[in-house]
């Protein structure tokens, strides 16, 4: 199990990134959040098996068809498991 911290910039707001990296998350059965960031790059937070978090990350590199992604920091995350949700969700504005 791990948990990632991710950090998407480009055109990744309005466009639909979060609702796709949600449902990508939610297929594999991982754990966490995605928000928008008030400087226009979207923010999430994965947990769950390392191979599920990997195949998100690697998805968040592409996005939904209308994201232009320039590019993706990947790093852990200070979070711990009990700090986050069942399930998987979209945050507000940060």
């Amino acid at each position: 199990m791990k948990t990632l911290h991710l950090r998407i910039t480009g055109r990744v707001q309005g466009v639909g990134y979060r609702a796709a990296l949600m449902h990508e998350a939610q297929r594999r059965g991982l754990r966490g959040w995605v928000r928008n960031r008030l400087d226009g790059s979207v923010e999430a937070l994965l947990h769950g098996p390392d191979d599920a978090c990997d195949a998100v990350a690697a998805w968040a590199q592409r996005g939904p068809p209308a994201a232009q992604v320039r590019q993706v920091s990947i790093g852990p995350a200070a979070a711990q498991p009990v700090d986050l949700p069942a399930g998987f969700e979209c945050r507000p504005t940060a």
